[in-house]
C-alpha cells in the first residue's frame, strides 16, 4: 500500500527533531489534558507515538486516494450549478476520505473535538497532501484558517464554528477583489450593521478566492463608513449555510485545476466580527498570511518531492543507447541538484515552522495567564525569527517547485510535453506558487527587513557557532567566507541607498536570496551531522549556494548609485 508518510525518510527525520521536545511541551501545556480526554497523551514519547501515527493515516490517505484521483480531478475539475460550486467526483472522495479518517481539525484544541496536533505535524500532512494532488491542498490546507479564529475570535464564535472545521466543513479566506489584489487596504466589500437583524450584513464582490464556496469563510470588508484605507477594515465570519452569497464563475486556470478559484458576489450576506474593529487587515489579515504562506511552503515542497520522484523514476527505467538515462552525468548532475534543493527547502521549511510554533504556542498561552519574563523574551525572540523566515520560505520553496518541476519534464524529455506523464501537471500546478499569497518580489519586499535590521546575520552566526561533523567543516568555513560577501554586499547596498533613494530596492532580492542560501546550507550541514543521508546534499547545496551568491556579489559590488536610474529604463517610451 502506498504511504507517503512512511516512504519519506525526510520526513521522518524532522519529525525528531530535538526542538519537537520543547515544542511538545508547549503544545500539550505540560500534558494537563492527560486525564479529561482518552486521545490526550501522558507524556512526550506518547504525543510523538500519537502524531506518528496520525500522520501515517494521513500518508495512507494521500498515497491511496488522492493521489490515484489527481489526475481525474484535473480533467474534471469543479463547476457552477445553482450558483454554488460542485466538486469534482475525485475531490468529493478525497474530503470523504479526509473526514473518515478523522484528519480535520488536526491542529485545533480538543474541547472543539480536534487533534490538537502540533503545527509541525499540519505542515507535514499539507505536503504530503500536495504531493498528492497540488489542487486539493488548497481545498484541505485552508482549514488553517480556523487557526486564524482560534486566536483571535470570542469563545462563542470559536465554540460556534471550531467543531465545524473539525467535523469536516471547509474553509476559505476571502480577501481579494477586482480591484485589490496585492493591496489589501484598497479592499470596499461593504459591511453594514444591522440593528432590525442584529448581525453584519456583506454587500460587494470578491474575486481569485480559493475554494471561494467553502463552508465557513473569513472576510475581509470595510465596516467604517467614509474610510479608503486599511483603518477601516475589519475581519467577518461568514457561514454558507445563512445564504446570501452566489458564486458568479470559477476562473479557468492552467493549473491547480481540482481547486475552484471563484468569483463571489455578496448581497446582504450575513456575518459575524471577529475580534476589533479596524484591525482587520493590520493584525489579524496579517496572521492569516503568514499562516497561508507556510501553507504554499508545504504546497510548494510537496510539489518538489513529486517532481523528483517522477524524474527519477522515469530516469531509472528510461533506456537510450542501452542503459538508463539515469547512468548518463548530465541527468545524474540534474536529478542530484534536484534532490539538494529538495530537501534544502524542507529543511527551510520546517525550521520555519518550528520557530512559528514556538511563538504561536506562547501566543496562545498569553491568553490563559500572563508569561514569565524569559517566556515573553523567548516568544519576542521566535516571533522576530517567524517574521524574516515566512517570507523566505515562501520564496525559496515555490521558485524551487517551479524549477524542479521544469527540470521534471526535461529529464522526460519529449514524453514530459505529452499528457501521459504526472510531471505535465505538476509544471502548470507549480506556476501559481511563485504567484499567489504575494508573489516572488512581494516575498522580497516582505524579507529585506530581515536583511537591514540584522536578523537573518545574527542568526547566520548562531548557525555558524554549532558543533558540525568532521566531514562538514569545509562547507562551515566556505559559508564562513560567503557570510562575509553577504556583509559586504549589505553594507555597500547602505551605502548605496544613502546616496540613490531605491538602491536598497534595486539590490533586494540579491541580499535576501544570499542570505538564504547561507542559511539552506547550514541548516543541511547540520542535518547531515545527524544523519549520512544529507552529507551529499549539503555539499551539493553549498556549491549551488557559492555560485550565486558570488554572482550576486559581483554584480552589487559593482553596481554603482546611478544604476537605479535602469528602473526608469521600463517606463520610457519611444517617441
Amino acid at each position: 500500500m502506498a504511504n507517503f508518510f512512511s516512504d519519506n525518510k525526510d520526513l521522518q527525520f524532522h519529525l525528531q527533531h530535538p526542538m519537537m521536545r520543547k515544542i511538545v511541551e508547549l503544545k500539550e501545556r505540560g500534558f494537563a489534558e492527560k486525564d479529561l480526554y482518552d486521545i490526550a497523551p501522558q507524556d512526550f514519547e506518547d504525543a510523538m507515538d500519537s502524531y506518528k501515527r496520525v500522520l501515517e493515516i494521513a500518508g495512507e490517505v494521500c498515497g491511496e486516494v488522492i493521489a490515484p484521483n489527481a489526475e481525474g480531478v484535473d480533467k474534471e475539475g469543479p463547476r457552477v450549478v445553482n450558483d454554488h460550486v460542485e466538486y469534482a467526483s475525485g475531490t468529493v472522495q478525497n474530503l470523504k476520505a479526509i473526514v473518515d479518517a478523522g484528519l480535520s481539525g488536526l491542529t485545533l484544541p480538543r474541547k472543539y473535538n480536534g487533534l490538537n496536533c502540533p503545527l509541525v505535524c499540519f505542515v507535514m500532512a499539507n505536503e504530503m497532501v500536495a504531493r498528492a494532488d497540488a489542487s486539493f491542498e488548497n481545498i484541505w490546507g485552508l482549514q488553517d484558517c480556523a487557526e486564524t479564529l482560534n486566536e483571535f475570535a470570542s469563545e462563542e464564535l470559536k465554540a460556534k464554528y471550531l467543531p465545524l472545521v473539525s467535523a469536516g466543513a471547509t474553509c476559505a479566506m476571502d480577501l481579494t477583489e477586482p480591484d485589490a489584489g496585492s493591496d489589501l487596504g484598497a479592499v470596499m466589500l461593504k459591511a453594514t450593521w444591522s440593528e432590525e437583524k442584529q448581525t453584519w450584513l456583506l454587500n460587494g464582490v470578491k474575486r481569485f478566492i480559493t475554494n471561494g464556496d467553502g463552508d465557513i469563510s473569513l472576510v475581509l470588508a470595510r465596516t467604517e463608513e467614509g474610510t479608503t484605507d486599511a483603518r477601516g477594515l475589519s475581519m467577518l465570519v461568514y457561514d454558507k449555510r445563512n445564504g446570501g452569497v452566489k458564486v458568479r464563475r470559477i476562473e479557468n486556470k492552467l493549473g491547480i485545476k481540482g481547486s475552484p478559484t471563484c468569483e463571489l458576489v455578496f448581497t446582504n450576506a450575513p456575518a459575524e466580527l471577529v475580534g476589533d474593529r479596524r484591525m482587520g487587515l493590520i493584525k489579524y489579515v496579517m496572521s492569516l498570511m503568514n499562516a497561508a504562506r507556510l501553507g504554499i511552503g508545504a504546497q510548494s515542497v510537496g510539489t518538489c518531492e513529486a517532481a523528483y520522484r517522477e524524474a527519477l523514476k522515469y530516469a531509472s527505467e528510461r533506456e537510450q543507447f542501452g542503459k538508463p538515462i539515469i547512468r548518463f552525468a548530465a541527468v545524474r548532475e540534474l536529478l542530484s541538484n534536484m534532490k539538494a534543493r529538495l530537501q534544502g527547502a524542507r529543511a527551510l521549511l520546517y525550521e520555519t515552522t518550528r520557530f512559528v510554533e514556538i511563538y504561536k504556542q506562547y501566543g496562545h498561552i498569553a491568553q490563559e495567564r500572563s508569561l514569565e519574563g524569559d517566556e515573553r523574551k523567548e516568544m519576542k525572540f521566535y516571533n522576530r525569527l517567524a517574521d524574516g523566515f515566512t517570507p523566505l520560505v515562501k520564496l525559496f520553496s515555490s521558485e524551487y517547485a517551479n524549477s524542479l518541476a521544469f527540470d521534471a519534464i526535461q529529464i522526460h524529455g519529449g514524453s514530459g510535453f505529452m499528457k501521459d506523464y504526472p510531471c505535465e501537471r505538476l509544471y502548470r500546478d507549480a506556476r501559481i506558487m511563485n504567484i499567489y499569497e504575494g508573489t516572488s518580489q512581494l516575498q522580497v519586499v516582505a524579507a529585506i527587513n530581515a536583511i537591514t535590521k540584522g536578523t537573518f546575520m545574527e542568526q547566520i552566526e548562531r548557525y555558524a557557532a554549532e558543533e558540525y561533523a568532521d566531514s562538514m567543516h569545509p562547507i562551515v568555513e566556505k559559508l564562513k567566507m560567503l557570510t562575509a560577501k553577504l556583509a559586504e554586499m549589505i553594507e555597500k547596498v547602505e551605502a548605496g541607498e544613502q546616496l540613490a533613494a531605491g538602491f536598497k530596492d534595486f539590490h533586494a532580492r540579491r541580499l535576501v536570496e544570499s542570505a538564504g542560501h547561507i542559511i539552506i546550507s547550514y541548516l543541511l550541514a547540520r542535518q547531515a551531522g545527524r544523519c549520512e543521508d544529507y552529507v551529499a546534499s549539503a555539499r551539493i547545496f553549498a556549491k549551488l549556494a557559492e555560485a550565486k551568491i558570488s554572482e550576486a556579489h559581483t554584480y552589487v559590488m559593482e553596481s554603482a548609485p546611478d544604476d537605479v536610474a535602469l528602473f526608469a529604463e521600463v517606463d520610457r517610451t519611444e517617441e
